[in-house]
């Protein structure tokens, strides 16, 4: 199944987000995608964290799901939204949701970010508790490609990377982790934890991630990858709007599971 991982430089524009998103989907549609993955927040990066939440949508009733509804369904492959502010019954927070639809424009999966991010360093501050409840479920879907192989995909998004434990109660196939990491913690961290999630689970990982410097100011990492279970990067754009595009191979994912069974060594 051949997937991408799309990058963005979102800005403060919804209607110009989704148009560079739907210009990027397209490109990955022709060069054969099957299932194309968003970065966190590739609808809208405002000013401040509290802009989010005036595009806070109804769940199944919105711009951004209409938007990712058509798309899947146009381009006849499975995109996933890497995240949108979804409305709770709290008006001061929403959830950071990330929806998945198949090629037939349906809404099968929705995940929401369980772990919120909190980082300062003196110079830059972040603490998304502020306007964002935490998710509370682990979430997976079943992906139909189009040879008729099934693929468990297990969702996840950025800060999540950080915990471990996760990925191991997804017990996927192949892992997903739309991500803004800031350009700080992404140069440090980004690819050896991708390629850590990717090795100790023995899964492909599709990392789609902002990357540049925002119209707020804030500058992402990007390095949108899509990583093999034996912890090879198949696949990468480093700055920019682009694609990072890869086959995943079933055959090779179930050699590495036999090979090296560590998944059946686990004590705890």
């Amino acid at each position: 199944m051949k997937v991408a991982a799309i990058q963005m430089v979102s800005g403060i524009s919804l209607d110009a987000n989704l148009s560079e998103a739907l210009r990027l989907l397209r490109q990955a549609a022709a060069c054969g995608a099957e299932l194309a993955v968003l970065p966190e927040y590739f609808c809208f990066m405002g000013h401040q964290d509290a802009d989010k939440l005036l595009l806070a949508e109804t769940p199944g009733l919105g711009t951004v799901q209409d938007f990712l509804a058509d798309a899947a369904r146009d381009l006849k492959m499975w995109v996933v939204g890497g995240t949108l502010p979804m409305a709770t019954d709290d008006p001061l927070h929403a959830a950071n949701a990330s929806v998945a639809y198949n090629p037939k424009g349906q809404a099968v999966s929705r995940y929401d970010k369980i772990h919120l991010f909190r980082y300062d360093n003196g110079r830059e501050a972040y603490d998304e508790a502020n306007v964002l409840v935490a998710g509370e479920t682990p979430t997976t879907f079943d992906c139909a490609a189009r040879d008729g192989q099934h693929w468990r995909v297990g969702q996840s998004v950025c800060y999540d990377l950080r915990f471990g434990e996760l990925y191991r109660l997804l017990a996927a196939d192949v892992l997903l982790v739309p991500s803004a990491f800031t350009h700080t913690t992404g140069q440090a961290h980004w690819e050896v934890l991708l390629r850590a999630r990717a090795i100790e689970n023995q899964a492909y990982v599709i990392a789609s991630a902002q990357g540049g410097l925002h119209e707020n100011g804030r500058r992402t990492w990007g390095h949108s990858m899509v990583i093999d279970p034996w912890g090879q990067v198949l696949a990468m754009q480093a700055t920019g709007p682009g694609i990072a595009m890869a086959e995943l191979d079933m055959t090779e994912l179930q050699r590495v599971r036999q090979q090296l069974p560590a998944l059946q060594h686990r004590k705890l």
